[in-house]
C-alpha cells in the first residue's frame, strides 16, 4: 500500500508558469518577482504638514491633485495625508464643487 502510493510530500509540484498569468510561480510566498520575505513600503507623509501649505478652496489646481479622473476625493491612503488635513481638504473640495470650481463628476 505505502508502497504504491506517494506520500504527499513525494508527489512531483505542479507548475503553474504555462497558464498564462502573468508568470505566477506556483511557490509558497513568491509571487510574480517579489521575492520571499516581507514586503516593506515607504510611508507616506502629509504634505500639509511637512510643506506647511494652507488648504483652499479657490486653489483649484491645487485641489485637482487630490481628486480623481472622474472627480472622486482620494483616500488618506493613497493620498498619504493626516486625518485633520483629509478632513479639511475633503470639506474645500465639496465647497469648490458647491461654487463650480471643481466638477462634481467628469464626463
Amino acid at each position: 500500500m505505502s508502497d504504491e502510493r506517494m506520500n504527499m510530500s513525494e508527489r512531483p509540484r505542479m507548475d503553474r508558469s504555462s497558464d498564462g498569468d502573468g508568470g505566477y510561480s506556483g511557490r509558497d510566498g513568491e509571487e510574480r518577482g517579489r521575492g520571499k520575505g516581507k514586503v516593506y513600503f515607504k510611508k507616506k507623509v502629509c504634505k500639509f504638514c511637512t510643506q506647511k501649505l494652507k488648504i483652499d478652496y479657490k486653489d483649484s489646481d491645487g485641489l485637482r491633485r487630490f481628486t480623481t479622473e472622474r472627480g472622486k476625493i482620494l483616500p488618506r491612503r493613497i493620498t498619504g495625508t493626516c486625518a485633520k488635513h483629509q478632513r479639511t481638504l475633503a470639506a474645500a473640495v465639496k465647497r469648490a464643487r458647491v461654487i463650480a470650481i471643481l466638477p462634481f463628476v467628469a464626463r
